[in-house]
């Protein structure tokens, strides 16, 4: 007879979906994945179709979505998925000189935005990261992201920092934690309702429309610690 407590139970695999017209692109990907024991890959895509297929059949923790495909941009196709899963978590892959495209991508729902010259150990730890809930830029990504609020404000970066109250940024700082609105509540001790209005104060001083954004934000201008 096996001995009771001899058993250890075999941790969950983050799966990751890879989306991207390159072949050589993709392929990397998937080997880097391999290289993890902790991620799994569930499947690759080169274009929009095949991509909302795989994604409802297989469910990934992770999408990794290059944002220049040949029939759509990666921002529709996030989109897509985010009407499939709400909280589906999606990593936007671009290659620079494509800051338009950022801005792009965390306001179709992106939780993360990286530039494919990101070195391995780092984009596995994005992974982790984002499949976590934590909310991953890379620091050029954030610069882009807090030029454009400041320019669609007409202001300089120096006048779009606000003021927040204690309260408003221990906030902020759950919330790149990846803490969902009842989570802050019970950590904080007070309701739900009392979060989400703190999020709709925060929102407008970020020029922000999602959590994603208002994280970006706040860690460019250096309110919340990355």
């Amino acid at each position: 007879m096996a001995e009771k407590g001899k058993h250890k139970v075999k941790a969950k695999r983050i799966k990751v979906l890879i989306v991207d017209d390159h072949l050589m692109v993709r392929k990397g990907l998937a080997l880097l994945i391999s290289e993890f024991k902790d991620l799994q890959l569930v499947g690759e895509a080169s274009n929009a179709i095949d991509a909302i297929e795989l994604f409802k059949r297989e469910r990934p923790d992770v999408t990794l979505m290059d944002m220049v495909l040949p029939d759509t941009c990666g921002a529709k196709i996030i989109r897509s998925i985010k009407k499939i899963q709400k909280d589906a978590a999606v990593i936007a892959l671009t290659s620079f000189g494509e800051e338009d495209l950022i801005t792009e991508a965390i306001r179709a729902g992106a939780r993360g935005f990286l530039y494919k010259n990101i070195s391995v150990e780092e984009l596995a730890e994005a992974i982790r990261k984002v499949h976590a809930g934590q909310v991953v830029l890379d620091p050029k990504a954030s610069d882009v992201l807090l030029k454009f609020f400041s320019k669609a404000e007409g202001i300089s970066a120096v006048e779009a920092v606000p003021d927040f109250s204690e309260r408003e940024l221990t906030i902020l700082q759950l919330l790149a934690q990846g803490l969902t609105n009842k989570q802050i509540a019970a950590r904080l001790e007070i309701e739900v309702p009392t979060v989400k209005q703190y999020l709709g104060k925060i929102f407008p001083k970020l020029k922000a429309q999602s959590r994603t954004e208002a994280v970006a934000s706040a860690m460019r201008q250096k309110l919340i610690k990355a």
